[in-house]
């Protein structure tokens, strides 16, 4: 099936949130990459998605809030926290089209063990942090352990402006979200507002982490897009696997850390 259109809304409702968080400071860096050179690091059932033949790896950081289950309340003892992905670009069979996340490097130990031993995610214990000097904003991380990759973004934010051109929409317009558990792979929806972005200036960068995913290099030189964005508020729905018909009982509701 081909992939469904983008669009700047969710193309399905999440009836039910599974889990909700706020986005905050968003920075996105992406750069090109032949789709053959990633497939293998697809979950089964799933693609590389293409824009004019090639894909993209991208490189986001954010501030992450307000994390909580389901209509309750946001978790007192979690706050606010950094966090630094590596993701691909992804379709499936249905033709939704989502994220693989390669990597989530966190800056706090609790979330870390949380998705990695609940929901089968691939993320690490980090020290990470950002810092703002009025238009001007700082990411740096580092993975903890021996020789752990690291990252480092310096960015200038400006004013607001429309953001319409067909990559940006293609690297943004993802509403959902790829992922292996326990032997089975799964389709997170996403909810949220349409974004809203600010001018940017990537002042700097100092990356190993995109390297340590993919296992190629990247650089600023070759950089094919930067965004940031304010941010916004997220609803993740209940993941459905991704190989089940459609509307198949057990298909959702069961957690796929716990298989």
């Amino acid at each position: 099936m081909s992939a469904e259109p983008p669009s700047a809304g969710p193309p399905r409702a999440v009836d039910r949130a599974l889990f909700r968080q706020s986005w905050h400071d968003l920075v996105f860096l992406h750069w090109p990459v032949p789709p053959d050179r990633v497939a293998h690091l697809f979950p089964p059932g799933t693609r590389p998605d293409e824009l004019d033949g090639r894909t993209y790896v991208g490189l986001v950081f954010f501030e992450m809030r307000d994390l909580g289950l389901g209509t309750g309340p946001a978790f007192p003892v979690v706050g606010g926290f950094t966090e630094v992905n590596v993701r691909l670009y992804s379709v499936d069979d249905q033709g939704r089209r989502g994220v693989v996340f390669l990597s989530l490097d966190c800056s706090m130990l609790l979330p870390t063990l949380a998705a990695r031993g609940g929901w089968g995610l691939p993320y690490h214990w980090a020290e990470a942090r950002r810092l703002t000097f009025g238009d001007r904003l700082l990411y740096t991380v580092r993975r903890r352990g021996p020789e752990g990759p690291r990252s480092r973004v310096w960015a200038a934010t400006g004013r607001r402006i429309r953001v319409e051109d067909a990559l940006s929409t293609f690297l943004t317009a993802r509403w959902g979200l790829h992922a292996r558990a326990r032997g089975r792979t799964y389709y997170w929806p996403v909810e949220h507002e349409p974004w809203g972005f600010r001018q940017v200036s990537l002042l700097s960068l100092d990356d190993s982490l995109v390297g340590s995913a993919i296992g190629t290099r990247v650089t600023e030189a070759d950089l094919a897009s930067v965004l940031y964005s304010p941010g916004l508020r997220v609803r993740f729905g209940v993941p459905r696997r991704v190989d089940a018909p459609p509307g198949r009982r057990g298909d959702e509701g069961r957690r796929p850390g716990r298989g």
